[in-house]
């Protein structure tokens, strides 16, 4: 069993966004369980679909009228407006019950990173100096018969170097209201074209 939601990196400029959402989701309706609001801690209703086999996760064993620990791909599909791909959900009780193991006896939902703790490498495509404001691109990987996923951009809150354009970045993001802020970056290199 794995002990942290987030798989660490396998690949020096392996692309990826993924985070971490404590909150309560309330879907859309009965009827249409794959839309709705991650209710947060904070007061946030931040808009989310279900992907995968995640459905089958909370149709059998998870009761939404909970808080749980989401784990989610981020996306901006509009300015200032975080919207949330929830893939899994991080609940020992329930992984273990999956599983049918117990290894230890280590609470996992203590996390290094805490809550609303977001990882993302990719290309710095943008940056907005005036608006502390920068644009992150992230490739997909192929899946299933899609040889071809078009790459999709991260608006992120925070300072990045105008002359880091073009490279590759590792960065640490924290969802606030509904913004990604920028916590911190490690440059990977420069990008070839």
């Amino acid at each position: 069993m794995r002990h942290h939601p987030i798989s660490p990196v396998t690949e020096r400029m392996q692309y990826r966004a993924i985070g971490i959402a404590r909150g309560q989701y309330i879907p859309k309706g009965k009827e249409e369980l794959t839309s709705g609001l991650i209710h947060t801690k904070d007061g946030m209703k931040v808009q989310a679909v279900i992907l995968g086999k995640l459905l089958n996760l909370i149709r059998n064993y998870i009761r939404l009228e909970k808080l749980h620990l989401w784990i989610t791909y981020p996306r901006c599909r509009e300015l200032n407006k975080l919207h949330l791909q929830m893939v899994g959900v991080w609940e020992p009780k329930i992984s273990t019950a999956l599983e049918s193991t117990k290894e230890n006896n280590v609470d996992e939902t203590i996390l290094p990173e805490n809550e609303n703790y977001f990882s993302v490498r990719g290309e710095l495509i943008y940056t907005y100096p005036d608006t502390n404001v920068f644009i992150m691109q992230i490739r997909q990987m192929p899946r299933g018969n899609k040889p071809f996923l078009a790459p999709f951009r991260l608006q992120i809150h925070g300072k990045i170097p105008v002359l880091l354009l073009g490279h590759f970045l590792a960065i640490d993001l924290r969802r606030q209201a509904q913004n990604l802020i920028l916590e911190r970056y490690v440059v990977i290199g420069l990008l070839s074209k």
